[in-house]
């Protein structure tokens, strides 16, 4: 069992807020984002968060600190799109394995310092799997139903790359994450697999979806019940949801996903919905209110928070986490009664 199995099983785990909401705060330029070492790349760079892990890694660094200040037991590495798909966008293809590896490097480097200042509260690192900007289920030309703009294969051949590398980079976990396409996931999945038969390693894995609406579905129409199943054969650390949700709205899909599994469950809502500007208004009182309430209905085993959170909203949700026990994870025979 690894140690982030063993303290799933003592306390609530608190994963941290939201990457790109801190990086905004420091307002880089196209300069910033190329630094010294891209300063005459032939394409834009702005926009590519997952870069600054290499041209600015003080600000990750600072991003990963504040978290763990604030409370958080796990940090995301900043490599939501570091896929071959993803940086395809930016002509940076090339760059896959060292951004992910120098992002979880970046992140094994502060949760150390943070756990050997107090080893009672190991820290880790997830490594973040994002859903790529492509679907694999459903066509992006509404005049040709059965085009596809990426293959199974096409996924799997870039996880597989992603993986490699964070796992290489030192993370404790792996989050496959922000999945609106269960097809997309079940090629990161198989690509895990595959890493961890090569390998020989055993690393945990979390998955977490994402209901888009208020359909209860993910973007590829399936539902609570019908993403369980679709990832159930995976031997999984946690299933749960996460994103363009707030925490109030998400609550019955948790609800569903409590009563269907006997894993851990995860969440890390938004804080809230976005107003006209696509800015996020909920305060961290607000959001910590909700979470109580996750917490009072014994719905999780693992809570942060996505779009619009920030330490101040994960310090007040690891206040009240501390206050309750981990979900009782039910068997098998007491599920859906």
């Amino acid at each position: 069992m690894t140690l982030v199995e063993q303290e799933i099983s003592k306390r609530i785990l608190v994963l941290d807020g939201a990457m790109g909401t801190m990086l905004q705060r420091y307002n880089f330029t196209e300069e910033d984002y190329r630094g010294e070492r891209f300063k005459d790349f032939p394409h834009p760079l702005k926009g590519n968060n997952d870069l600054l892990s290499i041209t600015q890694p003080h600000a990750i660094r600072e991003v990963h600190a504040k978290y763990f200040e604030a409370g958080a037991d796990i940090v995301e590495t900043n490599t939501f799109s570091a896929t071959t798909i993803g940086m395809a966008d930016y002509h940076l293809e090339n760059l896959v394995y060292e951004l992910n590896y120098e992002s979880a490097k970046i992140a094994r480097e502060v949760a150390a310092e943070f756990t050997s200042k107090n080893p009672s509260k190991p820290r880790f690192v997830a490594g973040s799997i994002g859903p790529t900007n492509r679907t694999a289920s459903m066509s992006p030309d509404v005049n040709d139903p059965g085009y596809r703009a990426v293959t199974f294969d096409d996924l799997r051949i870039a996880y597989k790359q992603q993986v490699e590398a964070l796992i290489d980079g030192g993370c404790d976990v792996l989050l496959v994450e922000t999945i609106f396409d269960t097809l997309n996931a079940k090629a990161a999945l198989f690509a895990i697999e595959e890493v961890k038969d090569e390998k020989k390693v055993n690393i945990p894995v979390m998955v977490s979806g994402t209901i888009t609406d208020a359909s209860g579905r993910t973007l590829s129409g399936q539902t609570v019940e019908a993403f369980l199943i679709s990832v159930a054969h995976i031997p999984l650390l946690s299933i749960g949801f996460n994103c363009a949700l707030g925490a109030d709205l998400l609550k019955p899909y948790l609800q569903r996903l409590s009563r269907n599994t006997s894993l851990n469950i995860s969440a890390h809502p938004n804080a809230g919905l976005p107003n006209a500007f696509g800015q996020y208004d909920q305060t961290p009182a607000e959001m910590q209110a909700l979470i109580r309430d996750y917490m009072k209905d014994n719905l999780v085993n693992i809570i942060g928070g996505c779009c619009g959170t920030t330490p101040e909203h994960i310090k007040l949700i690891a206040e009240v986490a501390s206050e309750f026990q981990p979900r009782t994870i039910l068997k098998n025979a007491e599920l859906n009664n």
